[in-house]
């Protein structure tokens, strides 16, 4: 599975596709997406979905051009609706534009087929009250939004941000993937589960 990614959007919040040569989905719309349309035509590539890790708009931006230009459905964290209606999350925090309406459809449950695509949904709240990690356990990744980050994790100051609930989360449920697991952040270089382990200040073995 190839995976590439596009800094995107006022915060240059890291845009994934990943693809295995026909098919491709997209992680994290942040920002217009003409970079992701251009390698989708240029590949002969078909989206077959876009996913999204929570609802705070620097996540969000790009999400209705990309399904107006490829029809994919757009889904997102079925517990995040508490935060739908604050401008941390429609955008307007810090004099940001507002996020473009898109079409959407909640996850259901922690396994999801899409095409040739085998996903487990993991639970990862603390930064957003129902954010999600999406791992693709036979490729050996996983996509954690702004859960965790090489040598940091994810602001909880937003609104229901809960810095004792990210933790918990990153510490019960991603910290239980193999070591080996390659970790895709929205912000920042790519990292593992291993490393962060070790050298996470906020949580690793480094913090104490």
């Amino acid at each position: 599975m190839r995976i590439s990614s596009f800094a995107l959007g006022p915060l240059g919040t890291n845009s994934y596709l990943v693809d295995n040569g026909t098919d491709a989905l997209a992680i994290d719309v942040g920002g217009d997406p003409a970079p992701m349309l251009d390698f989708l035509q240029t590949n002969s590539l078909s989206l077959r979905a876009i996913l999204v890790t929570h609802r705070h708009f620097d996540h969000l931006y790009g999400v209705n051009a990309l399904q107006k230009a490829t029809q994919a459905p757009a889904y997102v964290p079925a517990g995040e609706e508490a935060i739908a209606r604050t401008t941390a999350s429609r955008g307007g925090i810090w004099g940001m534009p507002l996020v473009p309406d898109f079409s959407e459809s909640p996850l259901s449950g922690h396994e999801m087929v899409i095409g040739p695509f085998a996903i487990t949904i993991l639970d990862t709240p603390g930064h957003t009250p129902g954010s999600v990690s999406y791992y693709f356990a036979a490729e050996g990744c996983v996509f954690t939004g702004d859960a965790l980050f090489y040598r940091s994790i994810g602001r909880t100051d937003f609104p229901m941000g809960d810095h004792a609930t990210l933790l918990k989360s990153v510490r019960n449920t991603l910290f239980a993937l193999p070591e080996e697991t390659v970790v895709y952040p929205g912000h920042g270089p790519e990292t593992s589960i291993g490393d962060e382990k070790q050298h996470n200040p906020f949580i690793g073995d480094f913090a104490g």
